[in-house]
């Protein structure tokens, strides 16, 4: 077994079957691309929209207990809330 199939086993346990995931994801993300209102968005905030789309396909598909995920959410969040008040990260 290599490193990366360690790793991969290991987000797999941690996060659940990356296929199952990315469907969520991709659904999630659909959504927010068809909405009007993504258009008006900066880059820095579609990306952390897409990033808490991502984090919450792995609550959803994996382990919802896993603090770090809602961390991440958080984080996300708070570096676009930085930059509209002058702070960038």
């Amino acid at each position: 077994m290599t490193d990366i199939d360690k790793i991969l086993d290991e987000r797999g346990a941690r996060y659940g079957k990356f296929e199952d995931h990315a469907k969520i994801v991709q659904a999630l993300k659909e959504k927010m691309y068809l909405h009007a209102g993504w258009h008006r968005l900066q880059p820095d905030q579609k990306e952390a929209l897409e990033m808490v789309a991502h984090k919450i396909g792995r609550i959803l598909n994996g382990d919802p207990n896993y603090g770090d995920s809602w961390d991440d959410i958080a984080g996300y969040a708070k570096l676009v809330g930085d930059r509209l008040r002058g702070v960038s990260r």
